[in-house]
């Protein structure tokens, strides 16, 4: 199978760590070894997300130069290919000698009118305390959400992708056996000018869709998106909270989801089904076997019947314990 796979953030920063590059190493060093045990079996094209890595390149462009910092999009490419060799070197070093692998860099086009322009949803960066955020609020004009009980993070705007610019030499690369790593931090945001010409836009594209739309685009059999949460959750945080094993498309729609998390996922695994994909997978990257396999994590399908019987099973689960941090929804 062909199989779209989406890292989140946290594969290279768990929550509470440093960013360093020892931890980023260490984590995508465990990453790699996942990808590498799905690569025995599958094709895999690898995307990743960036939220922390780019607000802290933000951070220190503003360090910097506070009067003129660096703008999103061009931030955006050097995470991308920052992120992009770590995971391209594990990678080579997990998977049998004569593999091939290439990172690129990708543009994605998105709408200037994009509505998302006007509302920030897309949380970058590291975690506040409610002083250090009204601070940074204050100082450089940014929008903050709550993410966890008084920790608050930046939030910039997410439009959706259009189109993968460099759909073509992706697919030259995918059809000829080499491991893809691409569209990294949901591709570099850009628009194209009345005279046709593309420049870069202050924004962070949601890597969830911007992979749903390059699994579309490759015919990918499956989109897996990996986070450390093991799988969706339906009434997260309330008294029926539960895991969600196999789902339809439908049956997601009639569910709620946070905007500036789960919520991408959700659309981005439902968008890709009801495209043709034969199935969106949701969970913690050491099971991504498992989820491809249908033993761990959210799948979505269109087989409904399937859905149906696994969602009849789950109203007798045990609950979730309550002492699960929210955040852990969060990660993207």
């Amino acid at each position: 199978m062909r199989i779209v796979v989406a890292l989140g953030g946290n594969a290279l920063l768990k929550r509470g760590e440093p960013m360093t590059a020892e931890a980023q190493h260490t984590n995508v060093r465990i990453a790699a070894a996942a990808l590498a045990d799905l690569a025995r079996d599958h094709q895999i094209i690898v995307a990743h997300g960036n939220g922390p890595q780019v607000g802290l390149m933000a951070l220190r462009s503003a360090a910097y130069a506070p009067d003129n910092p660096w703008p999103l999009d061009i931030l955006g490419a050097e995470t991308e290919g920052m992120i992009g060799y770590l995971i391209e070197q594990e990678l080579m070093n997990a998977l049998p000698k004569g593999t091939d692998c290439a990172t690129l860099l990708t543009r994605v086009e998105v709408d200037p009118q994009d509505p998302a322009f006007d509302r920030p949803t897309k949380p970058i960066g590291p975690v506040y305390s409610a002083e250090e955020a009204e601070q940074a609020r204050t100082k450089n004009n940014w929008s903050m959400v709550e993410e966890t009980k008084g920790g608050l993070r930046r939030v910039v705007p997410s439009p959706l992708p259009i189109a993968i610019l460099g759909i073509k030499p992706i697919r030259l690369l995918v059809e000829a056996g080499v491991c893809v790593v691409c569209a990294g931090g949901g591709g570099i945001p850009v628009v194209r000018g009345a005279d046709g010409n593309m420049e870069g836009v202050e924004a962070v594209i949601d890597k969830d869709r911007t992979s749903a739309l390059l699994a579309e685009a490759l015919q990918a059999d499956v989109l897996l998106m990996l986070t450390d949460v093991e799988a969706v959750f339906r009434d997260w945080g309330g008294p029926d909270q539960a895991a969600i094993g196999c789902v339809t498309p439908d049956a997601l729609d009639a569910m709620s989801f946070a905007a500036g998390s789960m919520g991408p996922k959700i659309t981005a695994a439902c968008d890709f089904v009801r495209a043709g994909g034969t199935m969106a997978g949701i969970g913690r990257l050491q099971d991504a076997r498992a989820i491809v396999e249908g033993r761990a994590g959210t799948q979505v399908r269109m087989d409904a019947m399937a859905a149906e019987n696994r969602l009849s099973g789950e109203k007798n689960s045990a609950r979730v314990a309550k002492h699960q941090p929210e955040a852990v929804q969060g990660l993207s």
